[in-house]
């Protein structure tokens, strides 16, 4: 029971989050009701093509490369995407690539696509997030 909004909005809370820390709720509101602002699962992606649009996909490290290929050709005519993912939090199973490290390894040499990596020095959380990051990457590290 329920719409989509009602089963997907629990996974969207970190994402509600950004736009009520940008703009207050009531806008975000008036935004979404005039789908000036669109939140879509990606498998309701396919077969659309997103015309002056800018684009978000998020937490693109638990795509997988069929999935990836499908978002990024939706991009239509005056469109930006912008994908962000955290390659140390995959979800997928331990045999199956990301899209996010398979989408980055293949596009590197296409004229008008950037990369922007972030290391520990970015974060912008409690001053503990960094030193938290730090001691899990030095154990991945060990365990290699």
């Amino acid at each position: 029971p329920g719409d989509l909004k009602e089963k997907i909005d629990p996974y969207l809370t970190p994402l509600y989050d950004a736009l009520y820390d940008m703009l207050p709720a009531d806008r975000v509101r008036q935004l979404l009701d005039q789908k000036a602002i669109e939140i879509v699962p990606l498998a309701y992606m396919r077969g659309r093509t997103l015309d002056n649009a800018f684009i978000i996909l998020d937490e693109a490290q638990n795509t997988t490369p069929i999935q990836m290929k499908m978002f990024l050709t939706r991009m239509g005519v005056n469109s930006k995407v912008i994908v962000t993912g955290d390659l140390s939090q995959i979800d997928l199973p331990s045999r199956e690539e990301s899209g996010l490290v398979h989408s980055t390894r293949i596009l590197k040499p296409v004229e008008g696509i950037t990369f922007v990596h972030f290391t520990d020095a970015d974060v912008v959380r409690h001053r503990l997030v960094r030193d938290i990051i730090l001691a899990y990457d030095k154990e991945t590290k060990r365990k290699i």
